[in-house]
């Protein structure tokens, strides 16, 4: 009898994420001046009509997208940090801080940093990369207190990524300035956490037979004689979610201000967040985790060559989503 695998291993181990701030651990090379990424706050979801602009069988017709708006809080950049080389990774050297922005984050006292002497050798790092810091409080829920991030930054040269950090130090960055209606993204979140859970919900086993056990919901062998162990790839039961998660190749759709704001709030407001009161995005499909989850958005990796279209929407659905 053969026995079918039950319980994909593609992410290993199950296992919950350390940080509400979700990591990001591959960014995009750009020879252009830029921020490489960005934060969100997922709202909530609807749907749009528009014309498709794709090499499928309904190109230049009207088609019916699901969609996720993205709510983007306010972002400052307070510093400036350098990677040299440590045996097999890149470690922080040094940083160079705004002295107004610095004191919020909970950075009391301040080394003396010149940006002059790390310009001296610069040749020395490996990279140059943003210290950036968002809030929360205009959005009316989150943590209370500002949350620290890096963002890696585009240029061909550490000498040009200093330069774009130091146009930035200090001064609040905005979506605009890294993306544009018809970009790639990758987002990066944690998925909704489900609690503890048992192997049928958990990995799909199948249910043992009436007369199998006297028991339906669980496993029915933990594996072979030899090797005389339980291996790690039998099913468990244990925590399911709340697991980072990575959705790839998200179009935007539309961008938007604090001020057009109404032209994607649907009636009574998103389900467990309510209306959307800054700069928000719109992208195509749905992205990990719940309404209110914060997200890392960096741009695409894979759709690099890709030129960016404008699309067409004609209609917005602005629906109530409370009976939903």
């Amino acid at each position: 009898m053969v026995i079918m695998r039950k319980g994909s291993l593609e992410y290993w181990p199950h296992r919950r994420a350390k940080k509400q701030m979700p990591r990001m651990r591959t960014w995009p090379s750009m020879a252009e001046q830029g921020f490489a990424g960005f934060v969100a706050y997922k709202v909530g979801m609807t749907h749009i009509t528009m014309i498709d602009d794709s090499e499928s069988p309904s190109k230049g017709s009207e088609i019916s997208r699901a969609v996720t708006i993205l709510e983007i809080p306010k972002v400052y950049i307070y510093g400036i940090r350098f990677y040299k080389k440590d045996y097999l990774y890149n470690e922080p050297f040094g940083e160079v801080y705004d002295a107004t922005l610095a004191k919020k984050v909970g950075i009391a006292k301040i080394k003396e940093n010149d940006i002059a002497k790390m310009k001296q050798d610069l040749s020395q790092y490996e990279d140059v990369r943003a210290l950036a810091f968002l809030d929360a409080a205009p959005l009316g829920f989150g943590n209370k207190r500002v949350m620290r991030f890096e963002l890696h930054l585009g240029g061909k040269s550490n000498e040009e990524k200093l330069e774009f950090a130091e146009k930035w130090l200090g001064k609040e960055a905005r979506i605009s300035d890294v993306v544009n209606t018809g970009d790639y993204i990758d987002v990066n979140g944690i998925s909704k956490g489900k609690g503890w859970a048992g192997v049928i919900k958990r990995f799909h086993v199948a249910r043992q037979y009436r007369k199998a056990t006297g028991k339906v919901r669980h496993l029915g062998v933990l594996g072979p004689w030899h090797p005389a162990k339980v291996m790690f790839t039998v099913p468990h039961s244990g925590h399911m979610g709340y697991n980072y998660r990575t959705e790839m190749n998200k179009r935007i759709l539309k961008m938007g201000t604090a001020s057009d704001a109404g032209a994607v709030n649907v009636q009574g407001g998103f389900v467990n967040f309510g209306s959307v009161r800054n700069d928000y995005l719109m992208v195509d499909g749905s992205v990990p985790g719940p309404s209110k989850r914060l997200l890392r958005v960096r741009r695409s990796l894979r759709m690099i060559t890709q030129k960016p279209k404008q699309p067409q929407i004609t209609y917005i659905s602005l629906a109530s989503k409370q009976g939903a």
